[in-house]
């Protein structure tokens, strides 16, 4: 699994924008892995679709919290590795350690369903049943009639 994060933010009261993808190696996806999710410590700004934030409102009002976190989620095996592009809340030091930390997060919860993809072992069983002694004594009368027959028959044409 490789994750690839990037956070983009211009001069001024713009947001963030956080982006990211997962993508599976092609022994995670033989696996049949499902896709994976989390709630993220990542906070997810009142009115994410609004690129900027001025001062004094939403996340820069005074004693602002956030209400609501962001999911992050890795492809199934069969899904296609996306480009996800998450708004992040405007923050005057531009730190956001939480990303880091959710990422991990993600990482480890993969590993784990990985883990229990890993504790199903391959196998490869053949077998075969031949009718029973019992069945094979009632039918050899019948089957040596039918070959007699045929037998004399043969006899008769040739």
């Amino acid at each position: 699994m490789y994750i690839e994060w990037n956070i983009i933010k211009e001069r001024g009261n713009l947001r963030p924008v956080l982006q990211y993808r997962v993508r599976l190696e092609d022994h995670e996806k033989a696996l049949a892995l499902p896709q994976v999710s989390i709630q993220s410590t990542i906070p997810k700004p009142e009115e994410s679709h609004v690129k900027y934030c001025y001062p004094g409102v939403m996340e820069r009002a005074c004693g602002w919290q956030a209400q609501a976190f962001y999911t992050l989620e890795t492809p199934s095996h069969v899904g296609h590795s996306m480009l996800h592009s998450l708004t992040l809340p405007w923050r005057s030091n531009n730190e956001y350690p939480e990303v880091q930390a959710s990422f991990c997060e993600l990482r480890d919860a993969l590993e784990r369903e990985i883990e229990r993809a890993c504790q199903s072992e391959p196998m490869d069983e053949k077998g075969s049943v031949r009718a029973s002694t019992q069945v094979k004594k009632r039918l050899a009368p019948d089957v040596a009639a039918v070959r007699f027959l045929r037998f004399a028959r043969e006899q008769q044409s040739a």
